[in-house]
């Protein structure tokens, strides 16, 4: 176990005691068949409170959907700078989208899983191609009216979102997010790197159902190709340490990148329904609060937020279980990310889930007090 704690926690708010229960418990889950290896940060107040990994950690790792809240952070910011209505059709910006009963759907609906796509495919290597993805994106049909339904979209509404991010600024989204995010707050998480930088700073992924083991060619298991990774697949491929996470949830409390007001609009809940779908792609047999591209505590927190926290602890859960939140009224953000993945790509067990719960209630409870 690597573990940088700063010299007196409790100078931030946190309790040392609870902040050594809560590592101690993450050491749990890694070591001879269980996570490979895990990293965790914790930060309130702008500052990094700690940060700790175990096994065979390395700087970033995957965040899997757990970087849809860094993707989403550049919707917001376009948002504070007066750039982009959320209330306007997706093809008021991109005409190509506006196809098949798609100029119904709102930038809104994407940002809620609520646009009626799903499932839209967006495969490599035509994902690689911007001309290519714009001649999917017309041929994509509604599975149901947009806005009936709250159901994750894997791949697609984050393929929107790149594309949104690029007609408005003319800079794809893995430069907008380094040049205009990433780099003015000193942050080291990136989209897109190419296939030698993920070989020397990204944990690669494992199978923690042996070596054997059949995996699932959906799930997470397609990033497991160093060119899905290098074509920057925005909903799941934007790679960071879990310092990167915890301190970019500060940022968004306490940054003038983002206008005010700005974020506590964005993580208000625009809806709360049981998410459609098998649970291996994203359904849930409770209630989620929704966001703009994030999940909210609200009334129904489920496993992926903690229940200790307040209604406005807002991010989001990604495979096989990783987290990362950030509660606005304590103040304190968290990430715990891990390389390790069973062959289904989620990890829905008894154990995993249960770990998941405990992990994220011991984070959302570390204020002093």
């Amino acid at each position: 176990m690597q573990t940088q704690v700063v010299p007196y926690p409790s100078d931030l708010g946190i309790d040392p005691q609870k902040l050594d229960i809560l590592l101690r418990r993450i050491e749990v889950e890694v070591g001879p068949g269980r996570l490979p290896s895990a990293q965790v940060a914790v930060a309130r107040h702008s500052r990094l409170v700690a940060s700790a990994s175990w096994g065979a950690a390395a700087p970033r790792y995957l965040l899997q959907s757990v970087g849809r809240s860094i993707v989403a952070s550049a919707i917001w910011k376009l948002m504070g700078e007066g750039r982009i209505d959320i209330a306007a059709p997706v093809a008021s910006i991109i005409p190509e989208f506006g196809t098949n009963g798609k100029d119904a759907v709102t930038i809104e609906h994407i940002l809620t899983h609520t646009a009626g796509i799903p499932f839209a495919p967006l495969g490599y290597p035509k994902m690689a191609h911007r001309e290519l993805r714009l001649q999917a994106f017309a041929k994509w049909r509604l599975d149901y009216p947009p806005g009936e339904r709250l159901q994750f979209h894997l791949t697609s509404a984050a393929w929107v979102i790149s594309e949104l991010v690029e007609r408005i600024t003319g800079k794809p989204l893995p430069e907008y997010l380094h040049t205009e995010i990433a780099g003015p707050l000193g942050l080291g998480f990136a989209l897109g790197i190419d296939e030698d930088e993920q070989k020397a700073t990204v944990a690669p992924m494992r199978c923690t159902d042996g070596a054997g083991a059949e995996v699932d060619p959906w799930g997470p298991w397609y990033l497991d190709n160093p060119a899905v990774v290098a074509a920057g697949e925005p909903a799941h491929s934007v790679v960071a340490s879990a310092a990167d996470v915890a301190l970019h949830y500060q940022a968004l409390l306490h940054s003038p990148l983002w206008a005010p007001g700005v974020v506590a609009d964005a993580i208000r809940p625009r809806l709360t329904q049981v998410p459609a779908g098998d649970q291996i792609y994203g359904g849930m047999p409770n209630p989620v609060s929704m966001g703009l591209f994030v999940m909210v505590s609200g009334s129904a927190p489920g496993m992926w937020m903690p229940s200790v926290g307040s209604p406005k602890t807002f991010g989001n859960g990604g495979a096989p279980r990783q987290l990362g939140f950030c509660d606005p009224d304590s103040g304190v953000s968290f990430a715990f990310l891990t390389d390790g993945y069973p062959a289904s790509g989620y990890d829905y067990s008894p154990g995993g889930t249960a770990a998941m719960i405990n992990i994220g209630n011991l984070a959302g409870d570390l204020v002093a007090g």
